[in-house]
C-alpha cells in the first residue's frame, strides 16, 4: 500500500466521519422542531414579542368570512383590542392552547377573538371547534390572503401564531409558535391598559 493510498484512504474517512456527524447533527435539530404523530408539521418556536405603541406598524386590514358564514373585518373593531389566532386542526399546540385561548375568550369581555384557520374546510374545523369548546369564530384562509396580509408579521409555518392588535388596528404582541397562557393575558392586559 502506497503512502498515496493512504493518505487518501484518512482523507475519505475523514469526509464520511464529517459528513456522519452533520447529518447526526441536522437530525436531532430537526426533531426536535417536528411533533410526533404528525409528520411534516413545524412548530413555532414560542417566541413572544411586544411592541412599543410608538414603533408600531400600520393598522391591518383583516377581511374574511367565518366559518358561520358571517362576515369579519378588522377596521369594524378600531377601538377594541383584537386577539388574532392562527391555527389548523391536526396542529398538534393548537389542540393544546385550544382551551386557554378559549379560557381567555371568557375571561375578556373587552377583547374580540377571532381564528383563522389556515389549512381545514368547514367539516374539520367545526369538529375541532366542537371537541375543545371554542365560542369564538374562526375565518377559513385556504387561499392564504389573510397570511399574506400578515407578511412580516406571522411567519407562514410557525403556526400556531397569535396576534394582539391595539385599539388602533396595529400589532402590539405576538407570540410564534403555541401561547403561554399567563404571557399572552400579560399582554392582553398591557393593550387593554393603554
Amino acid at each position: 500500500m502506497s503512502a498515496h493510498t493512504t493518505r487518501r484512504g484518512l482523507l475519505g474517512a475523514a469526509g464520511a466521519m464529517t459528513g456522519a456527524l452533520l447529518l447526526a447533527a441536522c437530525g436531532t435539530d430537526a426533531s426536535d422542531r417536528y411533533s410526533s404523530g404528525d409528520s411534516g408539521y413545524v412548530s413555532g418556536d414560542g417566541v413572544a414579542t411586544e411592541i412599543a405603541p410608538t414603533d408600531r406598524a400600520e393598522p391591518l386590514d383583516i377581511q374574511g368570512t367565518t366559518f358561520e358564514d358571517d362576515e369579519f373585518s378588522s377596521a369594524d373593531h378600531l377601538g377594541e383590542v383584537l386577539m388574532l389566532n392562527i391555527w389548523y386542526a391536526s396542529c398538534p399546540p393548537c389542540r393544546k392552547e385550544a382551551p386557554e385561548l378559549q379560557k381567555i375568550h371568557e375571561d375578556y369581555e373587552e377583547l374580540v377573538v377571532i381564528g383563522v384557520n389556515v389549512r381545514d374546510s368547514s367539516g374539520p374545523a367545526r369538529a375541532f371547534e366542537e371537541t375543545y369548546g371554542i365560542t369564538y369564530p374562526s375565518m377559513p384562509d385556504l387561499d392564504a390572503e389573510i397570511m399574506y396580509s400578515l407578511r412580516g408579521l406571522v411567519a407562514p409555518n410557525a403556526v400556531p401564531s397569535t396576534l394582539v392588535i391595539d385599539r388602533e388596528g396595529r400589532v402590539a404582541a405576538r407570540i410564534s409558535g403555541a401561547a403561554d397562557p399567563s404571557t399572552l393575558r400579560s399582554m392582553i392586559d398591557a393593550v387593554i391598559a393603554e
